[in-house]
């Protein structure tokens, strides 16, 4: 069996992060924009709906980045 040398170059544990570039990632920040738009715009000022919904499409777009980062150990 031939060993391909570019293959070689990677090494055992593939380069990690750039979570930036996901698709994944880029539509989770347009929908916690547009969850901080519709919040903002839709509810009153103190109604604890709006900290459920921003924080729960923050927490999607933090999981994402973290597990991007964490993918290789």
């Amino acid at each position: 069996m031939e060993n391909d040398s570019s293959n070689n170059n990677k090494g055992f544990i593939p380069p990690h992060g750039g979570y930036r570039n996901l698709l994944t990632f880029q539509k989770s920040e347009i929908i916690y924009d547009g969850t901080v738009y519709f919040t903002n715009h839709f509810f009153q000022k103190y109604d604890t709906t709006i900290g459920q919904m921003v924080q729960a499409t923050r927490s999607g777009k933090q999981n994402i980045a973290e597990a991007s980062m964490a993918s290789a150990t």
